[in-house]
């Protein structure tokens, strides 16, 4: 496609020969920034023809980016041979790429994936553009393969009078620049259907973060980029994270900044790092940015319609879709506390060659650590759940064939049998024609939305009675889980000393149904009961004391804490 240099003044006069006003370009693109025409960075491109424009000054790019999952979309686990990667694997909320590729395929780095007869091996098909994009203005068409549009405005959704212009691809080559959080959001904030479906941990808000919802990409003097982290320590267009087995927990990526022992002189901090996961503490909640995040999907609602035949969407007050008749039921959540697995950095996936077993919850990415391994971390996730049809003959998961204009799609159809049987023809297998519904859940790592320091969990929020962590579940012993959950009161109230005397006096709150031990320390680790140490809590709230006459006398340092347990 062969475009007019673009003005230097913005894109408005490109509308006018596709006979659109300048001032429709804002909802034309939706979300999308748009920014100040700034000096070319690239002004001697006058003709894009595609990637080998770009590889007339990058030659090594293309075949960097087509060895990437980004690209192959296929992963082979060196452990255990399985197969993934997103052409391979099920998952509960869009289930499934295989027959559904010109609607999936909007986020890969490819232009034309349309069906598995894609030339992975076709260098031209690289789209060098939709990760180096600086004008805000490429956008891939959602149902085009990978294309953007191109000459005439185009619709979608159909029937919603919402228009996408065509690209100026030589304005955009031009302006070709590093990847952003922009860029990398594009796909990754608007994976599985929309804003925030997908990860918890990853949405629009993140384009421009303040402070308080990611210290890293929020902070003036930080403004990381996602490949600041994702590109540190690798070579070419490979980029570190993986939602499959890796070396080891993700806690490995902030310790190359931050280091095991991040807490400077705090033993007592830094002894967690070899249990806990850096994220445990610092991401506090997930979805905190002001985008609610979908925390359930349920297909077996789909298929209901209005009365007159069209499709039916339900969305709550907050303008977030309950009900859709293509894809079901969902639910949202803001600011959600995250559960707390063990994680090693090894996943086995259950794959469409796996028995399940329909009266237990099928777990799509099965995340391996225990308490007893010693790699193994305590891992912030999002738990998300579903319910989907699967091969009840078979007992396996299924592919539907959902996307596309032909009667066995299932959003033409609405006809499970049809989508199932075109879908698993599809992909080599063979549907049993019985249907059936299944419980599913799937593991989202949270490892962004970093909150600063400050906000970061204290000890009594995991260290007291029906805390955050459920340390039975975890896997601890009873004593050793109990004794976890207790050893954390803090609630001093004050600490009373005079000047010139040798006694101090602590003061807290007891609160009913509690017992209270104090403990002493010359040094931070080796703690021993306090003489007449214990107090009960009364009926009702109040006061509590405990002095240790003795204390100015001591010839070193000595440290005191409240131990909090059920009477």
């Amino acid at each position: 496609m062969k475009h007019s240099l673009p003005s230097r003044f913005g894109v408005a006069p490109r509308l006018a020969r596709h006979g659109l006003a300048a001032v429709g370009l804002l909802a034309l693109v939706g979300t999308l920034p748009l920014r100040a025409a700034a000096p070319l960075m690239h002004q001697f491109i006058t003709d894009y023809l595609g990637p080998q424009t770009c590889a007339e000054c990058h030659p090594e790019a293309q075949a960097e980016v087509m060895h990437t999952v980004h690209w192959t979309w296929e992963h082979t686990d060196a452990e255990t041979g399985q197969q993934l990667g997103k052409n391979n694997v099920i998952n509960n909320y869009c289930i499934a790429v295989p027959s559904n590729e010109p609607r999936c395929t909007s986020c890969h780095v490819g232009l034309g994936y349309a069906d598995k007869t894609f030339d992975f091996s076709d260098s031209t098909k690289v789209d060098c553009l939709i990760c180096h994009d600086t004008t805000g203005t490429y956008k891939k068409f959602p149902t085009g393969a990978g294309h953007p549009v191109y000459d005439q405005p185009m619709e979608f959704p159909a029937g919603s009078g919402n228009l996408w212009p065509p690209v100026d691809l030589e304005y955009v080559a031009q302006n070709a620049g590093k990847t952003t959080r922009a860029t990398c959001g594009a796909c990754h904030f608007y994976g599985g259907g929309g804003n925030a479906v997908k990860h918890g941990d990853l949405d629009a808000s993140l384009a421009f973060p303040s402070r308080e919802l990611d210290v890293h990409m929020g902070n003036i003097n930080l403004n990381f980029r996602c490949s600041d982290c994702h590109s540190r320590g690798v070579e070419g267009h490979d980029m570190r994270g993986s939602r499959y087995s890796k070396a080891g927990p993700d806690n490995q990526l902030c310790e190359d900044c931050h280091t095991a022992a991040p807490h400077g002189g705090r033993g007592d901090l830094n002894f967690h790092t070899a249990r806990v996961a850096c994220q445990a503490c610092h991401i506090p909640t997930f979805a905190r940015g002001g985008y609610a995040t979908k925390m359930t999907w349920d297909w077996t609602t789909a298929g209901q319609k209005k009365p007159d035949g069209s499709n039916l969407v339900i969305k709550n007050e907050k303008g977030e879709p309950i009900y859709d008749t293509q894809k079901g039921t969902f639910t949202w959540e803001e600011n959600v506390v995250p559960d707390y697995v063990w994680f090693n950095g090894k996943v086995i996936y259950t794959t469409l060659d796996d028995l399940i077993d329909p009266a237990q919850i099928v777990t799509f990415n099965q995340l391996q650590g225990s308490v007893d391994d010693p790699t193994a971390r305590i891992m912030p996730v999002k738990r998300f759940t579903g319910r989907q049809p699967y091969d009840a003959g078979n007992r396996t998961l299924a592919v539907p064939h959902l996307f596309g204009k032909d009667a066995d799609a299932y959003w033409k159809s609405y006809d499970w049998d049809r989508a199932l049987t075109a879908g698993m023809d599809y992909v080599g297998r063979e549907y049993s024609g019985e249907l059936g519904y299944v419980e599913t859940e799937m593991f989202w790592m949270q490892n962004h939305m970093v909150a600063p320091a400050d906000q970061a969990l204290s000890c009594a929020d995991c260290h007291v009675p029906r805390g955050r962590l459920d340390f039975a579940a975890l896997g601890y012993p009873p004593e050793r889980a109990l004794a976890l959950q207790t050893m954390r009161g803090f609630e001093i109230g004050g600490v009373q000393w005079t000047p010139g005397s040798t006694g101090v006096v602590l003061k807290w709150m007891g609160t009913p149904g509690n017992r209270y031990q104090v403990q002493l320390a010359n040094t931070l680790g080796q703690w021993t009961d306090a003489p007449d140490g214990e107090r009960l809590a009364g009926d009702v709230a109040g006061e509590l004391t405990w002095s240790d006459p003795a204390a100015g006398s001591a010839t070193q340092a000595r440290f005191y804490r409240i131990l909090r347990e059920a009477q």
